[in-house]
């Protein structure tokens, strides 16, 4: 059965580790890549870590229906997942993972139904994830308050998804994590 793994989180709570993580792990699984309109930066590879289009393609593959879920995150600025991204991996026979924000995960279980499995990634508190946040060094006060706030109203919806794990410790959150994956993958078994 076509089947698939969202992985969603507030920024700082480990989410993509996790995953990077998953699919080292397995190889039953493949990551879904991303479009967006933003320009391409320097390490960025084509395909590899998104499918970089103009606003003027993106907005035409929204008229077409060609998008499982789509957001403008800025004016002219978009990303979305493409259903021949999701069909392609299908095709291959492995299950889709998707590391995603909330907003998106609600609406790729929404389009994918009983397919999807839907894991909230938790910090064990916003104390937590503020020192995460900080540790990176990408982030001014601005910016980092702005993480924090999205971060407090993401937060609200860990229990929209289907389950979640609190990343405390990264080796047990990432073998909760395997169990839920794969108990969800072999389930109509």
């Amino acid at each position: 059965m076509q089947k698939a793994i969202i992985i969603t989180a507030p920024s700082g709570a480990g989410k993509t580790t996790l995953v990077k993580k998953l699919l080292q792990e397995r190889s039953d699984l493949a990551f879904s890549v991303s479009a967006c309109t933003r320009h391409k930066r320097e390490n960025e590879v084509e395909g590899k870590d998104y499918y970089f289009i103009t606003p003027q393609q993106f907005q035409q593959k929204i008229k077409e229906g060609a998008f499982a879920e789509w957001e403008e995150v800025y004016e002219n600025m978009y990303y979305g997942t493409l259903m021949s991204e999701i069909e392609r991996i299908w095709a291959d026979n492995k299950t889709v993972i998707f590391d995603i924000d909330v907003k998106g995960a609600l609406s790729l279980k929404k389009k994918l139904g009983s397919k999807a499995l839907a894991v909230f990634i938790a910090p064990p508190s916003v104390k937590v994830l503020k020192s995460r946040l900080e540790n990176r060094g990408t982030e001014n006060q601005q910016t980092l308050q702005k993480r924090v706030d999205k971060a407090l109203y993401e937060m609200k919806y860990k229990e929209a998804m289907d389950t979640f794990v609190i990343n405390d410790n990264l080796e047990e959150a990432f073998q909760q994590l395997s169990i839920k994956v794969d108990a969800f993958i072999h389930l109509d078994e």
